[in-house]
């Protein structure tokens, strides 16, 4: 004979197993948005730190010394001496400069590697003879997430770095 107090105990049972079943399912869905959630900020983050691929089109523009490497006198004077352009018909201009007044340039033309050769095309100029010392050989492409710098190497003052962007005057 069953009495009213085991009827109760079956309704125990039966939310304990309910209330187990929907922990576990809890749970297991918390598990899944967690992985979830890693995967996503994972390829979040990879895109945000992937280096730049580089296209011809991305090096049209002017370029200045990149003061940030090596600050000082040596990449003061070297920006006030030096810039150069990347026009979008594959022109260089190369401009030895006192500040702003343009005391030398130097001409040539632009192109780039086989885009099926690198993931990111490299630059390769060609100068009209004679050409300055600093452009005597291509470029070095050193890229970032969001940016790049080009590296001439030159006989005298050995790496020589390019960032784009518009020469201003320095304060001094």
């Amino acid at each position: 004979m069953l009495c009213f107090g085991s009827g109760l105990y079956i309704y125990y049972l039966a939310f304990c197993c309910y209330l187990q079943q929907k922990i576990f399912g809890y749970s297991l869905g918390l598990i899944w948005i967690g992985i979830l959630g890693l995967a996503l900020l994972s390829g979040i983050v990879q895109w945000l730190t992937a280096k730049k691929e580089l296209k011809k089109k991305d090096y049209y523009g002017e370029y200045t010394i990149s003061r940030n490497y090596f600050p000082g006198k040596q990449s003061d004077w070297q920006y006030d001496h030096f810039r150069f352009e990347i026009k979008e018909n594959d022109s260089i201009f190369f401009y030895v400069t006192e500040k702003e007044k343009v005391v030398n340039t130097y001409r040539g033309i632009i192109k780039t590697t086989n885009p099926n050769q690198y993931i990111s095309e490299r630059l390769i100029t060609n100068m009209e003879q004679p050409t300055y010392h600093i452009l005597t050989s291509n470029p070095t492409t050193y890229r970032s997430s969001w940016s790049f710098n080009l590296v001439f190497y030159s006989p005298k003052f050995n790496n020589v770095y390019f960032k784009k962007g518009h020469w201003k005057p320095l304060n001094e």
